[in-house]
């Protein structure tokens, strides 16, 4: 039976951050206490101290020779049966509510296992689950933020980068031609395959076998550049990760003209008049950021036919904008992709006809030579299109692929190759390795296991002054996470970014879905008492971070997720406490 003595225990460790998150907010909307470029020094304080501090504060301090496996196992076969069901229900012909073409199966797979299996367990379930169930659940709680850190965030990130890599192939290479790459080469400077960040060639290596060259697109090169000139600073490409606020600059800037999706033609044209490949601007005057761009996606009409010459477009001059909005986190792909604000998976807004997929040349190994090229494709361009349309099931909507094979030309829809395995293993393993050497979390959580490993086993003691100089920054650390949290909310236009509905079905999976899941996952591993309600309330946490900054970059359904973070915060605090009265009774 739960007391009021044990709700107002519950009340004091809690109401404290929400007071860190009101005082943030109303330091933004109310009181104008702090401007953005003050903002981003605080959230980048955050990103790279005090949160990797806390991680690494909360891991060392655990022993993970008590490490309750049935705990555990309950949290991994919560996620793995998600994964499973979202598995299935991606092969059902269901089409997702308010769409007309359909639905991306592995675009709402990787958007629903976010919202019901990710919550914020490091931030707000550590002090909640604390003060409701004692310490120990403080210690299984900082057995699944290990697991979360280095195995499901990595997971997450592993699922964009292949849904990225899927579309920078199949605008490169589509139809047949895919299953033809026989090996990938990515430059050291790319970082990510996301949004514009990326871009790929196809070129016939010296012994006759296609290979697919990827290296960061100009357009990115462009805007650093436009960056540093508006900071009057050097350009250097961002290190921080999963916990990196966004920089006042990062939507401060309109995004520069993308270079256009051409054929094998149009490139060989160029660089017989030209001697280098000319890579022409679809990119209008009307079709520039406005001053709040990153809650918009970028319309991109294609200024190419298939054959025909490129069209001539107006021009226009990107101008920095003195306006600001503020997010919250950044992964390491050097800042500045636009998010596309989605509801339902559809698109707020897109350059161009819907109902006309680019014209691709189909690239055949056979009938080139060693050293042709084809032209460069952005991986948030004409990929994401065509897949959209050959996974929609609309036959008038699929890309009819050019065989070369004779001088032929088969007129029906071509169905899209996936790339060989290896070469897109190769692939994701390569990006999701540079995003984690750079994620300070990473360094964090592994750099703190390997700590308690050794002390708990031995018995060895942090020196003091090393001790004392994490607990303090650690300390502050937890406090402006949510500090944090309320300058990113502050600065959203509207606390539901994704219609009410939506909302409703999010809130319902984050906080019934998820647990229901976890009940039966701990129930059928032998949880019992106590560890039974740690797990059915540590499952009913808010969103966590991570997920959102991961569809911000990727521009996948980041109004969902955003309205997850900030909606699912506001109403954590009622749910957990019902939970805990309910199962109090029980």
């Amino acid at each position: 039976m739960i007391s009021w003595h044990d709700l107002y225990t519950v009340l004091c460790a809690v109401v404290p951050l929400y007071v860190a998150m009101v005082l943030a907010y109303g330091s933004v909307r109310w009181w104008g206490v702090l401007t953005p470029d003050q903002c981003a020094g605080i959230n980048r304080f955050v990103a790279v101290f005090a949160v990797p501090l806390l991680s690494f504060h909360v891991i060392s301090t655990s022993d993970p020779y008590a490490m309750n496996l049935r705990f555990v196992a309950a949290d991994t076969l919560q996620k793995l049966a998600v994964l499973a069901a979202l598995l299935v229900w991606s092969h059902l012909p269901v089409r997702v509510p308010g769409t007309t073409a359909g639905r991306t199966p592995l675009d709402w797979s990787i958007t629903l296992f976010s919202i019901s299996t990710l919550p914020n367990t490091l931030v707000m379930g550590i002090p909640l689950l604390v003060a409701m169930y004692g310490p120990y659940s403080g210690d299984l709680l900082v057995q699944v933020v290990v697991l979360q850190c280095i195995v499901w965030y990595t997971l997450l990130l592993a699922l964009f980068e292949f849904r990225a890599a899927r579309a920078l192939i199949a605008g490169q290479c589509p139809g047949d031609a895919a299953a033809s790459i026989a090996g990938v080469h990515v430059d050291a400077d790319v970082v990510s395959l996301a949004g514009s960040h990326a871009e790929a060639q196809a070129e016939v290596a010296p012994d006759g076998r296609l290979r697919l060259l990827v290296r960061r697109s100009a357009s990115a090169s462009r805007r650093s550049l436009l960056l540093a000139a508006a900071a009057h600073a050097t350009p250097r490409p961002s290190n921080l990760t999963g916990v990196e606020i966004y920089s006042a600059s990062s939507s401060r800037n309109a995004t520069p003209p993308r270079g256009s999706c051409c054929t094998l033609a149009d490139v060989s044209a160029a660089a017989l008049h030209q001697g280098a490949s000319t890579r022409m601007s679809s990119f209008g005057a009307a079709d520039l950021f406005s001053l709040h761009s990153s809650r918009h996606p970028t319309p991109r009409p294609s200024s190419f036919d298939d054959q025909a010459a490129p069209r001539p477009r107006s021009a226009a001059t990107v101008v920095p904008s003195n306006d600001y909005d503020l997010h919250m986190f950044e992964w390491s792909s050097g800042g500045g992709a636009s998010a596309a604000s989605e509801v339902s998976g559809l698109p707020v807004f897109r350059g161009g006809d819907p109902h006309r997929a680019a014209p691709f040349a189909a690239v055949s190994s056979r009938a080139m030579r060693p050293g042709d090229r084809v032209a460069s494709f952005k991986s948030d361009d004409a990929g994401q299109d065509a897949l959209a349309r050959l996974e929609s099931g609309s036959t008038d909507q699929r890309l009819n692929v050019k065989k070369d094979a004779g001088g032929g030309e088969n007129g029906g829809a071509g169905a899209q190759q996936a790339a060989p395995a290896g070469v897109m293993l190769r692939l994701i393993l390569t990006m999701v390795w540079r995003r984690l050497i750079r994620n300070p979390n990473t360094y964090a959580s592994l750099v703190g296991l390997t700590w308690s490993l050794i002390s708990f086993r031995f018995h060895i003691s942090m020196p003091t002054i090393v001790k004392n100089s994490i607990s303090i920054l650690s300390d502050a650390g937890l406090g402006m996470a949510m500090f944090s949290l309320g300058l990113f909310m502050a600065m959203q236009p509207k606390i539901i970014a994704c219609g009410k509905s939506v909302a409703a079905v999010t809130m319902a999976i984050r906080f019934l879905f998820g647990p229901a899941v976890m009940a039966a996952t701990s129930a059928a591993v032998g949880l019992r008492g106590t560890l039974l309600r740690v797990a059915i309330v540590q499952a009913a946490l808010p969103l966590g971070i991570v997920p959102f900054v991961f569809a911000k970059e990727y521009s996948l359904h980041a109004a969902i997720l955003c309205t997850g973070v900030i909606f699912g915060m506001l109403i954590a605090l009622p749910i957990a406490l019902l939970y805990y009265i309910v199962l109090g009774l029980l």
